[in-house]
């Protein structure tokens, strides 16, 4: 099982890893990674892994059996061999924009209190599909709560829930498409506010800014209706 820097640390820009692996379609499987896997809606990481007989970038971050995380290379170039060990460099500014995205969106979903039926998050354009049957009234209000969410500079803080606790608590759910892990023991929710600052409560296994103002400003773009009942709600930051 590849240990999971990123959980522990997700500003760590570069650390060490030993290969124990490759998938059959040549993927890198390391002990340990800063880099994010794909899932939950959000994009896996790239970078580089540099050894003593080469380096080669990374496309994109994957899940492989066995809980290891594996590293995809971006060209078909040689790779180093299982028990090597390595440096692996993430591209930080990429992942830094996904990692304020990501933030945003659960603000978004504050602003905008309905189900969740969908999201993406991207470097340059994000998304959260609502269970939202009419059009909202005032997106420029919508907008600008947002923004004053951001503005409180709120610390964003990770907890921990049995499983038993959230079956107990399926309020803290709100995304109808994708469920919390289960059947692990227990589960990870991100908070955001603390005691009656708090303004968010909810599972979530990605990365995230440490505050609220890190997000910076952001803009909601056009809304599009996606279906009978869902619309399609996109953030952009403004720089």
């Amino acid at each position: 099982m590849t240990v999971l820097l990123f959980r522990s640390d997700p500003y760590l820009q570069d650390a060490p890893a030993r290969v124990v692996g490759h998938t059959a379609e040549g993927a890198v499987l390391v002990d340990r990674s800063i880099f994010y896997p794909t899932g939950g809606g959000q994009p896996g990481d790239s970078g580089w892994i540099v050894w003593s007989g080469g380096r080669v970038p990374v496309a994109t971050t994957i899940k492989a059996e066995g809980g290891l995380i594996g590293l995809v290379p971006a060209a078909p170039l040689p790779l180093p061999d299982t028990g090597a060990d390595l440096r692996q460099v993430l591209d930080w500014d990429r992942r830094y924009r996904h990692m304020r995205m990501h933030t945003a969106l659960h603000l978004l979903s504050v602003v905008i209190p309905l189900p969740v039926s969908g999201g993406q998050i991207g470097a340059e354009r994000s998304r959260l599909d609502f269970d939202m049957p009419d059009p909202p009234g005032d997106v420029e209000a919508i907008e600008a709560a947002l923004n004053a969410l951001i503005d409180r500079d709120l610390p964003v803080r990770e907890d921990w829930i049995s499983d038993a606790e959230l079956a107990a608590a399926p309020d803290l759910v709100k995304t109808m498409s994708v469920r919390p892990p289960a059947g692990q023991g227990r589960v990870r929710l991100i908070r955001i506010g603390e005691g009656a600052d708090r303004v968010d409560l909810q599972p979530c296994g990605g990365t995230h800014v440490a505050r609220t103002g890190e997000v910076g400003r952001v803009e909601i773009g056009k809304i599009e209706k996606k279906g009978r009942l869902n619309r399609r709600v996109s953030l952009t930051l403004v720089d």
